[in-house]
């Protein structure tokens, strides 16, 4: 037992061993007390003391302190000391105390007598465990040298997040004095960091007990408030052995170099996934505006938070782009325009469509002029009045709140198409050097995509045009039939394609129709067709059959070369005999649709594509009664990507079944049912439904009765044309049908008939057995004979003839007097 008195009259202050350092430690550890009578009875136990030695108050209270809590050996001594402290002297000192399991336990005292009721003398002792109280000491030493000492800024927090203690090293990093932290948050003393992010982190860690390390937070301090700055800072709760809360203590150090240089490799990072992106993204189409609007995706918001892109308007027409003069403006029509939020930035900007004219002073001028790019870190009103086409678009860009501005011309082979204009609002970092070379590589690359939308524009509107020229202008009305027909060209990120179709006018009334597709695309193949078409059409005019005219037209595809191959079909329609002969080469079977609205595909022998060369083609012939339909196409109506070409001419035949339709709503619902936007291929389809034929415009006569035939055919003609209000034709009609009717009688096996047909034209037909065409023959003028077809080919506007399965026929057509219906 060792200690130290002293006058317990005096003040007390510090003792000769520091005393006051050991009291602030006995505000960290247990600290028991006990009342004691001036015989050592105990009077008071406090819970600390329970908690130190194991008594409980109903176990010492009423009981005498040495018997209680000293041995035998040290009772003398104990009771000796007592008495001096109740003599008026105090004691302080450690003192072996013995615990209620029997073991010993050295505590340190500090003892008062006091005075109590009725002039009585009283004792009061306070303990605390030495061992415990050693260890606070020594923790408040180190932590007292690490916030005096550590160059890492320290702080300690209370449970409502106020500074209750910190260390010079973060009054410095804050720029804060001391005593300006204490009792405030960090809200309150560092306004421009990200405070609520921190507290949260702290409220997190209060809340859990799970410390927090390498905490980010970032901003600008009191102490360097023009520089953003960086700082790392670990978090853990406070608590005591019990577990009582006490706050959050946090350590700090500053990586703003270390966060700035991530900072340069997170922005080069993202600059190489935007070009990367943006190369996978831009110019997947051929299509102008698409290609302008994937560099707008590209960009917003990762990049700007509004862009725009604007073309010279000759680029947009697939023309050559020319050099700005520098006395002239320039007109721009904006393609594509993106923001990342409403900003109301859209009121200084053109729409899509619209068209702004530049003056030559302009900037955005002079930029695309030179071909360099226009940087504008800090906008301001002024330095926006020289960026905008019109004065009145400045207020609506400062509203939004522009601060930063990148325009870059759009130049491909060293010609410029246009500029892209980027700029940020919210987004508060300005543009620099890094985001215009991040800028122009964009740029680059979409210029360079615009540029091959735009030639393949010029060559698809070169195409388009070769082939509108090549296609029928206008379809020539026909007797008893009506004809509907669509043609539709390929979307416009496909190329021209090579399908065409013609409603060819034929002798007696019949016509030919024609369908074919060539195959490939772009202006060749429109050649190709074109070529194919005109000789179809001429082929047909000479009254050959279907399958001739294939025959013919292989030859000439096999004679383009270069592996120039199509598909076609021919069908001619005979009005008289209300017949369809067709063949095709390769082509899809037409549909034929029944009066009654039934369906079928016409089973025609397919034949090998045009071009193959070497194979004969087939014909059949079938009905086409009044009423009836039949529908020639091509493979772009009917064929789609991952769908079978028969389920297409199904879906075809299921659309066109059913009455009461006209044809040219029938053309409107194949269209609608078949065909989706941005078609890869050409449509041509071509309807024609039979109609009744009028009675007043044929007339045919059965050819009997051997050399008096010529007679009774002129009779016939005379008398027919007098019916029709066509007696000015009369003379004229005999001499034809007395010559064919006589050729017929001398060259060939016996007429068999006569048929007088009016349409656009009167036409004289005469059928035979025969199978030898006639000709025209040179003659002498001693000759009695062979001017029969030569009178005949006088007075015909045009005649002919073609084969039958039977025989043949010889017509001849004569024109009809002005102003006949």
């Amino acid at each position: 037992m060792h200690g130290h008195e002293w006058d317990a009259t005096e003040t007390a202050g510090p003792a000769p061993d520091g005393t006051p350092a050991r009291l602030d430690g006995h505000r960290l550890v247990p600290l028991a007390t006990a009342l004691l009578q001036d015989d050592g009875l105990i009077l008071h136990w406090s819970e600390d003391a329970e908690a130190l030695l194991g008594f409980s108050a109903d176990e010492a209270v009423g009981s005498y302190a040495a018997q209680l809590l000293t041995s035998g050996d040290d009772r003398p001594e104990v009771l000796a000391l007592f008495e001096r402290i109740m003599s008026g002297k105090g004691w302080s000192g450690i003192f072996p105390v013995r615990h209620r399991d029997g073991r010993v336990v050295e505590l340190e005292f500090r003892t008062y007598p006091i005075a109590g009721p009725a002039g009585t003398l009283l004792l009061l002792a306070t303990a605390s465990d030495t061992a415990a109280l050693h260890r606070v000491e020594a923790d408040l030493a180190v932590l007292d040298g690490i916030f005096g000492q550590s160059p890492i800024g320290m702080a300690v927090y209370d449970t409502d997040l106020r500074y209750v203690r910190l260390n010079k090293a973060l009054a410095r990093m804050n720029g804060v004095p001391v005593e300006e932290h204490l009792g405030r948050r960090i809200s309150a003393v560092l306004p421009g960091i990200n405070s609520a992010e921190i507290e949260q982190t702290m409220r997190q860690v209060l809340t859990t007990g799970r410390p927090v390390v390498d905490a980010r937070s970032h901003g600008r301090v009191p102490g360097d408030p023009r520089r953003d700055r960086a700082w790392s800072a670990s978090y853990f709760r406070l608590q005591d052995s019990t577990g009582r809360v006490f706050g959050v203590c946090s350590s700090i150090i500053d990586v703003t170099e270390r966060f700035q240089a991530e900072a340069r490799a997170a922005r080069a990072q993202e600059r190489l996934a935007t070009i990367a992106e943006a190369t996978a993204r831009i110019g997947t189409t051929l299509d102008l505006q698409r290609t302008a609007e994937e560099l707008i995706e590209a960009v917003v918001p990762r990049f700007a938070d509004f862009a725009t892109v604007d073309l010279l308007e000759p680029v947009l027409r697939g023309a050559e782009p020319t050099t700005i003069p520098l006395d002239r403006s320039v007109q721009l029509r904006a393609v594509a325009v993106g923001e990342s939020y409403e900003s109301g930035l859209a009121l200084a900007v053109d729409t899509v469509g619209e068209v702004s004219e530049y003056a030559p002073d302009r900037s955005y001028t002079q930029c695309l002029r030179s071909g360099r790019p226009l940087l504008r870190s800090y906008v301001d009103e002024e330095v926006l009045r020289g960026l905008v086409a019109t004065p009145e678009r400045v207020a609506p860009g400062i509203a939004a709140g522009i601060h930063s501005y990148l325009m870059v011309p759009m130049t491909a082979r060293g010609m410029v198409l246009g500029g892209a204009e980027f700029i940020r609002m919210r987004n508060p970092e300005p543009f620099t050097d890094a985001d215009v070379a991040l800028a122009e590589e964009l740029v680059a690359r979409t210029a360079l995509a615009v540029d091959n939308a735009r030639l393949y524009r010029r060559e698809r509107e070169t195409a388009l045009t070769l082939q509108r020229s090549l296609l029928p202008q206008e379809i020539h009305r026909t007797l008893g039939l009506e004809i509907a027909y669509r043609y539709l060209p390929s979307s416009v990120v496909s190329e021209v394609g090579g399908d065409w179709f013609d409603v060819v006018p034929l002798s007696c009334g019949r016509v030919a129709l024609v369908v074919g597709d060539v195959m490939g695309h772009g202006i060749r193949a429109a050649a190709t067709m074109g070529q194919l078409r005109t000789v179809a059409r001429t082929l047909a005019t000479l009254d050959m059959p279907p399958e001739q005219v294939l025959t013919r037209l292989d030859e000439t595809a096999s004679g383009i070369g270069e592996g120039q191959f199509a598909t076609c079909i021919c069908a001619v329609y005979d009005p008289l005999e209300r017949t369809v002969q067709v063949a095709s080469a390769g082509h899809l079977p037409p549909v034929w649709v029944g009066p009654d609205g039934t369906t079928r595909r016409v089973d025609v022998p397919p034949g090998v594509p045009l071009g193959v060369g070497g194979v004969a083609f087939e014909s059949i012939e079938f009905a086409l009664p009044e009423g009836a339909m039949v529908a020639l196409y091509t493979d772009g109506l009917v064929e789609r990507r991952g769908q079978d070409l028969d389920d297409g001419i199904d879906l075809l035949a299921r659309t066109l079944a059913g009455p009461g339709r006209t044809l040219e709503e029938s053309c409107d619902a194949v269209l609608g049912a078949l065909v989706t936007d941005g078609t890869d291929d050409d449509i041509a389809m071509i309807m024609a439904r039979v109609l009744p034929l009028p009675a007043d415009r044929i007339a045919t006569l059965p050819l009997t009765g051997g050399g008096r035939l010529p007679g009774k055919a002129r009779r016939f003609t005379r008398a027919t044309l007098e019916t029709w209000g066509l007696s000015a034709l009369s003379d004229y009609a005999e001499l034809l049908v007395s010559e064919l009717v006589t050729n017929a009688l001398l060259h060939a096996d016996a007429p068999r008939r006569l048929r007088l047909f009016r349409d656009r034209v009167l036409t004289v037909e005469v059928a035979d057995a025969g199978g030898q065409t006639p000709q025209l023959r040179p003659f002498a003028e001693q000759d009695e004979g062979g001017r029969g077809m030569f009178l005949v080919s006088e007075l015909a506007q045009r005649w002919g003839s073609r084969l039958t399965r039977d025989g043949k026929v010889v017509w001849a057509e004569l024109e009809l007097p002005f102003g006949t219906v």
